[in-house]
């Protein structure tokens, strides 16, 4: 049997330079970027889910980017197979894999090795759902699943929708594939910084132009697509339709964003294979020489 193959992995919660901290590792070694994140693989969607910029990905091949229009599906199973596809397409031709992102569950299913069954995720189930008012959505699922429910804010529509749709299904039994051997590298950073990193960013997207991408997206979609329920985009999809001000806007996002990187920790807290390292300029450097196997001291790669 043949030795498994190498790749690395760098998740974390938003904010803390996945992006830049991959590309920098990829530069070094050789590598190629898959993304683990469920928001990037939607066209048109550029500014608010902090897509890599067209000179970023110059610089370094990226991969499950734009794959999509929002109003197309796309699940974990989806991302799953092009991502094995893409590890596989990498390795062959003598570079070295770097998945990056911060959707746990879709990272998990590839570290894991999740079997799905055919059809994937439940696509109709899914289609359904996006037609319900959010209330229901909750109310559906404080009936079915009432733990569930506490745990997600009402307002959720992603997370509802998610969790309904696992409701009666059976867990998805760990099979890791075991040509692929994956190393685990998660950025942290103390709370205050990282909130401070979020309102930072936050201000950033509405600078480079966030309200224009939103309002485009709006003139040819429906605000209620699960891709436009995406951080950033809601908040100002309810201020263009007049039910909150700019001022409410924003500080939804930045309140939202933040609670959803504690959650984000708190999902990759639990996955026992992860090393942490300080996010910051010597991230990648540090990942690099935990992923060689070398001491502080040793030379570099």
């Amino acid at each position: 049997m043949e030795a498994p193959r190498t790749a690395l992995v760098i998740l974390g919660p938003t904010a803390t330079g996945k992006t830049e901290t991959a590309i920098a590792v990829a530069r070094e070694l050789r590598g190629e970027v898959v993304s683990a994140d469920s928001r990037l693989v939607y066209r048109g969607m550029d500014i608010g889910t902090a897509k890599p910029t067209p000179a970023q990905r110059r610089e370094v091949p990226h991969h499950l980017i734009d794959l999509r229009d929002p109003d197309q599906t796309y699940d974990v199973a989806a991302f799953q197979r092009d991502a094995l596809a893409a590890l596989a397409d990498i390795a062959a031709r003598g570079r070295l894999p770097v998945v990056a992102g911060g959707t746990g569950l879709y990272l998990r299913a590839l570290i894991r090795g999740y079997r799905f069954p055919p059809g994937g995720a439940k696509t109709e189930l899914r289609r359904e759902l996006a037609t319900w008012p959010t209330e229901r959505l909750h109310q559906r699922l404080a009936t079915v699943d009432p733990a569930a429910a506490r745990r997600i804010d009402l307002r959720d529509r992603v997370r509802l929708v998610r969790a309904l749709e696992t409701v009666g299904t059976p867990r998805l039994s760990p099979e890791p594939a075991p040509e692929w051997e994956f190393r685990v590298f998660g950025l942290v950073l103390p709370r205050a910084e990282l909130y401070r990193r979020i309102e930072a960013r936050v201000d950033a997207m509405l600078a480079a132009g966030l309200e224009r991408e939103v309002g485009a997206l709006l003139a040819r979609y429906d605000r209620r697509l699960p891709a436009l329920e995406t951080l950033g985009y809601r908040e100002l999809a309810e201020w263009l339709a007049g039910e909150v001000d700019r001022e409410e806007a924003v500080r939804r996002i930045k309140m939202r964003t933040r609670r959803f990187a504690k959650r984000q920790l708190t999902w990759f807290r639990r996955e026992e294979s992860v090393t942490w390292v300080a996010a910051g300029p010597e991230a990648a450097a540090e990942i690099i020489r935990l992923a060689a196997g070398k001491r502080p001291g040793s030379e570099n790669i």
